[in-house]
Parts: structure tokens; C-alpha cells; sequence
């Protein structure tokens, strides 16, 4: 059995880089093809963090076999064992909770107080699903006929292909892994690209906690090849996917051919709506640390600020005041706020929707300007960016930027807001802030979107609630709460006859 990490070096501008490896039941290997991609600091680029395989169908069918081969022994473990292997994961996590934050940071750049916070939710995640090993599966249900029993329990559906995002390479991977191993599938998992050494450690310290060597396998590669490969294969039973809407609707479609069990976690443009007697300086710290956090690269980040006309001006001032006064930087430095776009591609992306805002007559207030001057100049930074003078009708206040840029729309009404609000094809994450309890209630049956928020930014899900959205930001599944384990599992109705005689239900006697 090979190490997690190959012998071989590769020669990167700064230092030697690590050669990782595919897990394959217990074998640690490269890819069938022996070919390789490149995982950089994106606050550094000559900074190689690792090389990692670049799978193709060939892996991802032999990890498949080793999950299939795995899944009988794993879900005949009693459910309270299997909790007991999330729980030291979950004990493992807490110990190297530093370790991972940094790394995260080196791999997609996130500032790493936030990487922190990323790690944290993997490890409540941990706790939370090894709890459901003890809790009921179940539920007892009267029979309409007299010596009949009847319940219910659920089964798990089998193998399960989990392919996740880079901007929460923790605590993405640990809302589908925890879950579906709970539930007693067997999975191939594939991480984000742009963050393999995340997924790898992850899925380290499961081994460590104890899981049996095949039911979690690992695939990395890009979403076109590896990711293909496993929407595609007949053996997997279950695609959990977590990315943007156009992926996520491809995914739909190769898995609806074969009627295939989906769950798709997908885009947002999120909001804001700031009412005229809301706290405003409450208000704009909760608007900077939605828009920017993260570096505006999260699927609840708030790209759109919804004002009502009274305190526009005083907004938009402390806003843009606000946003200035941020430090851009590598997330690994101290006092840096904002931290780099995790690749060139998107950074290309992010300054696109700024010319967009422009072309649209929209005003670039602030931002709006690749930086890179001094040590920014080795990454991919951006300035924060803010919009003003916006409508709902634009691009910049309809398509997801998924960078640290936001746009003001100005309301007149609690009803216009609302409209704004809900003027988009996604439905992720809404809030609004205000001290009147009727526009706080009116709003929460209102804004069509998964989760909404009174008083607080649009970001901040805890893992013990579901969480998922409505119209494209999904297909209807959620992840995490009380409805962790749906995605993974199929429900089995038993009914048990003990009267010695036919009874036929629904049938007059």
C-alpha cells in the first residue's frame, strides 16, 4: 500500500511540490494515464501547492467497482457504529483545525480566520450526523386493519458520486460525506480542482477515524473528465453536486436519461433590502461583510443591495466608505479582509461584469480594478467593487458575478423592494432589515428563496437547519438539518400481517 502522497517532486517556482494520489479501496495511485494538473496559490501563483492526478473514465470505473464491492459490508454496520467513526472525525477535525484553515488559504485563498470558520462547520457537521446513528430511521404507523403492523425505515440508496465546490472545500464535502455515510452508502468522491489538498485531508482523517478501506474512495481530476465520467457511470447510484447552475442542469440531464437520484446545490444572486427604519450602521456592517466576505465567492454572498429611497444616500455612503477601507491581500497575512479570486479565469470573469455595468449605464462608484500592484501583482486580486444607479432589468442585478462585487437598487416601497427581491431566477438567500415587525413578517412570507434572514446579512446557515433554494439555485433537495439524510436514502414501507387471514385494505366489509 502506497503512502497518500507519491514519491515524486514537482519542480515549482517556488520550492518542490508534492505528488498526490487517487484512493482506490486501500491503494493510494496515480492516475491510469499518469497524467497530472497543477493546484497554485492564488495569492501567489509561482507558489505549487501540489500535483494531482488528472482522472479519466478508467479511475473513476475502478473506484466505483471498489465502492460497490464495500457498500453491503458498510450498510449492514449498525448505525450507531458508523456515528461513532463521524464522531472521532469529527474529534480529528478539532485537533487539526489550524493545519486545514491554512491550507485552504495556500489552495483557494480565503482569508484564514474564514478558513477557520469553514473547518468548524465541517466539524459540527461531524457531531450533528454522528448523532443521527441513535436517533429513529422510522416511524410506527397505525394500520386500518385490526392485527397489522406498520412502519417505515430508510435504506441507503447504494453509491453515491459527490462532487463539490472549491469555496467551501470543508464544509461542502462534510455536508454530502457525513450524511450519505451515515446513511450507510459507499462513495467516490471528487473534488473541486481548484482545492484537491482540502478534499484529501478530509478524507484522510475518515480513514483515520476508522472508516473501512473502499467505502470512500477518492477521485481527483477536472469536472470534465473525472466528474463526467462519474455523472455517467451506470453503477452510481446517487450524483450530489454542489456548483453553478449551468453544470448542475448538464448534470440533470445526463442523470435524468437514466433516471438517476440528483441532488443539486447550484446558483444565487442573493439580496439585501434595507427598509428606511432599519439600523443602518447594523445594516451596512451586516451589507460589507455579505458582499465581500469570502470575496464576494460564496452561492448566500449578497451581490445585490435593495434600499429603500429614505436612507439610499446614507447607505450608499457608509457602503462605499466601508469597502474602501478594506484590506486586500493574501488571506494568510494579518489584518487582510479580502483575499484573492481563486484563478485568472474568474478574475477575467469578475472584471467582465464591470465593463457589463458600464455597457448598462449602471456607475462604478467604487472598485471596479484588477490590483496589481506590490505583492498583489503574484495573484489574482480585485478591488471591491460597488454598482450604483442599477435596475432590476441588468446583468450586473440579474446574473451571478461570484466576485467581490454588489449593486444598489433604490426602492420606494416595501412592495417594490420585495419585487426587486424576487425579480431573479434564483432563490438561495433574502434578507431584510428593518424594526418594523410587520414588514419583518410580511417579508419572511414573501421573498421566495430558501432561507431569509431578519436583521442579519445573507450568509451565516448553521448546519443543524436545512439549507438549499428555490427556482434555479436547485432541484428541491436540502442539505444538512433535519433533512441530512434524504438526499441519500430511499424510504421502505413494511407492512406485517399477524391475523392469520387475508385483510384487504380499502375494501368494504
Amino acid at each position: 500500500m502506497l503512502g497518500p502522497v507519491g514519491v515524486a517532486l514537482v519542480d515549482g517556482a517556488v520550492g518542490l511540490a508534492e505528488h498526490f494520489l487517487n484512493l482506490i479501496g486501500e491503494e493510494w495511485a496515480p492516475a491510469r494515464s499518469g497524467e497530472t494538473f497543477e493546484d497554485r496559490n492564488p495569492a501567489r501563483w509561482s507558489e505549487l501547492v501540489g500535483a494531482f492526478p488528472q482522472s479519466g473514465p478508467e479511475d473513476v470505473d475502478a473506484a466505483v467497482k471498489t465502492a460497490r464491492a464495500a457498500y453491503r459490508g458498510w450498510r449492514a454496520t449498525p448505525p450507531p457504529r458508523r456515528g461513532e467513526i463521524l464522531l472521532r472525525a469529527g474529534l480529528f477535525l478539532e485537533q487539526r483545525k489550524e493545519e486545514l484553515a491554512r491550507t485552504m488559504t495556500r489552495e483557494m485563498g480565503k482569508v484564514v480566520e474564514e478558513a477557520r470558520g469553514d473547518v468548524q462547520e465541517a466539524i459540527d457537521m461531524a457531531f450533528f450526523a454522528a448523532g443521527l446513528g441513535r436517533r429513529p430511521f422510522g416511524e410506527a404507523i397505525p394500520s386500518e386493519l385490526p392485527d397489522k403492523f406498520c412502519f417505515t425505515w430508510r435504506e441507503p440508496v447504494g453509491v453515491v458520486g459527490v462532487i463539490t465546490p472549491w469555496n467551501f472545500p470543508v464544509a461542502v464535502p462534510s455536508w454530502k460525506l457525513f450524511p450519505a455515510l451515515m446513511a450507510g452508502n459507499a462513495i467516490v468522491f471528487k473534488p473541486a480542482e481548484d482545492s484537491p489538498l482540502c478534499g484529501q485531508r478530509l478524507v484522510e482523517v475518515l480513514l483515520e477515524a476508522g472508516l473501512p478501506p473502499g467505502v470512500l474512495n477518492l477521485v481527483q481530476g477536472t469536472g470534465e473528465q473525472a466528474g463526467a465520467a462519474m455523472v455517467a457511470h451506470p453503477d452510481v447510484n446517487c450524483i450530489s453536486f454542489t456548483g453553478s447552475t449551468e453544470v448542475g442542469r448538464q448534470i440533470a440531464t445526463q442523470c435524468g436519461r437514466s433516471l438517476k437520484r440528483v441532488g443539486l446545490e447550484l446558483g444565487g444572486k442573493n439580496a439585501i433590502v434595507v427598509m428606511d427604519d432599519a439600523d443602518l450602521e447594523l445594516a451596512v456592517d451586516g451589507a460589507v461583510w455579505a458582499a465581500f466576505g469570502t470575496t464576494g465567492q460564496r452561492c448566500t454572498a449578497a451581490s445585490r443591495m435593495i434600499v429603500q429611497r429614505g436612507v439610499a444616500a446614507d447607505f450608499v455612503d457608509a457602503l462605499k466608505q466601508r469597502a474602501e477601507g478594506l484590506r486586500v491581500g493574501d488571506g494568510l497575512q494579518e489584518g487582510v479582509q479580502v483575499g484573492p479570486i481563486v484563478n485568472e479565469r474568474q478574475l477575467r470573469r469578475v472584471h467582465g461584469y464591470t465593463a457589463v455595468a458600464r455597457e448598462e449605464r449602471a456607475t462604478v462608484l467604487t472598485g471596479g480594478e484588477v490590483l496589481a500592484e506590490g505583492p498583489l501583482g503574484e495573484g489574482w486580486f480585485y478591488s471591491p467593487t460597488i454598482f450604483t444607479d442599477v435596475r432590476p432589468e441588468m446583468r450586473v442585478a440579474r446574473e451571478e458575478i461570484f466576485g467581490p462585487s454588489t449593486s444598489v437598487l433604490v426602492a420606494d416601497s416595501l412592495e417594490q423592494a420585495l419585487e426587486y427581491a424576487n425579480s431573479t431566477v434564483y432563490g438561495l438567500s433574502l434578507s431584510i432589515y428593518t424594526n418594523d415587525v410587520r414588514r419583518a413578517f410580511t417579508a419572511m412570507r414573501e421573498l421566495e428563496a430558501g432561507i431569509v434572514y431578519v436583521n442579519a446579512p445573507t450568509i451565516g446557515a448553521e448546519i443543524q437547519l436545512p439549507f438549499g433554494g428555490v427556482k434555479q439555485t436547485g432541484n428541491g433537495h436540502r442539505e444538512a438539518g433535519s433533512t441530512a439524510m434524504d438526499e441519500f436514502t430511499e424510504w421502505k414501507s413494511i407492512y406485517v400481517d399477524y391475523s392469520g387471514r387475508l385483510q384487504r385494505a380499502q375494501i368494504d366489509t
